[in-house]
C-alpha cells in the first residue's frame, strides 16, 4: 500500500510498503527519505502518536493513501553542557548607499507591472511558457489593457503570499491540531496536482496545445463551400443562406421543419433529401437539414462521416 509521509518542514514523499511491515522498520524507510535518524522520528497518524514499534502498520489502522506526519523528538543525553551561544549584532555594519539604492530600484522594477509586461513581450520564449503555465495572466497581458494585467498580477501575488503564510503557520502549528492536519492535506493535494501537471508537460506536451477546428473545401451544385467537420452533430447541416447561394433552396421540404437542440436551439426550416457534393475527386450524395440562422455555411455530421 502507498503511504504519504510529511514533515513539519514541508518535505513530502510517498512510500510503497506492505501493510504487515512493523512500525520500527517503517521508521527506517522514513529515515532514508527524510534524513532524520530513526531514533528521533515520532510518527503521528490521525492526531495520535504511534509508539508501539513492534506492531504492524495494519494494526495501527493505516490504510492505502493515508497520511502520516513525522515529528522530530528530542533525545536527552548526558553530554557535557553546551557552550553558551554567541549573540552577534550586525546592525552596526554599514551597507554602501549606492548598492543599497540599486538593490531597492531593482526590486521595485521587478514588482512593477509595466516592467514585467515589457519583459514578457521582449522574450517570446518566456511569453510562450506564460501562455502554457498561466493562461489567465497571459490573456490579460496580450489584451493590451495594463489595468487588467495589473489586477490579475496583484491577485496572483496576493494568493501566493497567502499560501506562503499558511505554509509558515503549518510549519509552526501543533501537528495534533485539526486545522494543521487540514492544511497539510491541502498542501499534499496541491503538490500532487503540480507533479501531475509537470509529468503531463514532460510526457504529453501536445495536450497543452490549441486544437484547431477542421474545415475542408467542397463543391455543392457547382458552388464552392467550406464545410466544418463536426463529429458531435448527428446530421449534416446547411444554413438557409448557403442553400440559397448554392441554388438548392427550392428543394427544401418544409414537412421536416422542427427545432434543432444542441449547444443552442435553432429552427429547422426543412430538409433537402439528396444533393451531390464533391470532396476532392469524390462525388457523394447527401442530405441536408436546413437551419434558419446557422452561422456556418455547412457542417458535415456523423451521418456523412460514418459513410
Amino acid at each position: 500500500m502507498r503511504i504519504t509521509v510529511t514533515t513539519l518542514s514541508d518535505d513530502i514523499f510517498n512510500l510503497d510498503v506492505s501493510e504487515d511491515l512493523e512500525l520500527e522498520n517503517f521508521k527506517a524507510f522514513c529515515e532514508v527519505e527524510s534524513g532524520i535518524p530513526a531514533a528521533e522520528i515520532s510518527l503521528v497518524y490521525n492526531g495520535q502518536v504511534m509508539d508501539d514499534g513492534s506492531k504492524s502498520l495494519k494494526n495501527h489502522g493505516l490504510k492505502e493513501g493515508d497520511v502520516v506526519v513525522i515529528q522530530k523528538q528530542r533525545i536527552t543525553t548526558s553530554r557535557q553542557p553546551q557552550e553558551p551561544s554567541l549573540n552577534l549584532d550586525f546592525s552596526a555594519i554599514q551597507v554602501p548607499s549606492s548598492s543599497r539604492g540599486n538593490r531597492t530600484t531593482n526590486r521595485g522594477n521587478e514588482n512593477d507591472p509595466v516592467f514585467i509586461r515589457d519583459m514578457f513581450l521582449a522574450n517570446p520564449d518566456q511569453l510562450a511558457q506564460l501562455k502554457q503555465n498561466n493562461p489567465r495572466l497571459a490573456d490579460a497581458l496580450l489584451s493590451g489593457d495594463l489595468g487588467r494585467f495589473t489586477t490579475v498580477l496583484r491577485e496572483q501575488e496576493a494568493a501566493r503570499a497567502e499560501r506562503e503564510r499558511l505554509r509558515s503557520l503549518m510549519s509552526r502549528a501543533d501537528p495534533f491540531d485539526a486545522e494543521a492536519q487540514r492544511l497539510i492535506a491541502d498542501e499534499i493535494r496541491q503538490k500532487n496536482i503540480e507533479a501531475n501537471m509537470e509529468a503531463a508537460i514532460e510526457y504529453h506536451p501536445e495536450s497543452f496545445g490549441t486544437v484547431v477546428m477542421l474545415y475542408i473545401n467542397c463543391i455543392v451544385n457547382g458552388h464552392p463551400v467550406k464545410a466544418f467537420i463536426d463529429s458531435g452533430a448527428q446530421t449534416t447541416i446547411m444554413s438557409s443562406a448557403c442553400a440559397l447561394k448554392c441554388d438548392i433552396h427550392r428543394l427544401v421540404d418544409s414537412r421536416w421543419a422542427g427545432i434543432a437542440k444542441g449547444v443552442g436551439i435553432q429552427r429547422i426550416v426543412g430538409r433537402i433529401h439528396m444533393v451531390q457534393i464533391q470532396i476532392g475527386d469524390d462525388f457523394l450524395p447527401t442530405s441536408f437539414s436546413i437551419l434558419e440562422e446557422q452561422p456556418m455555411d455547412m457542417l458535415l455530421g456523423l451521418d456523412m462521416l460514418i459513410r
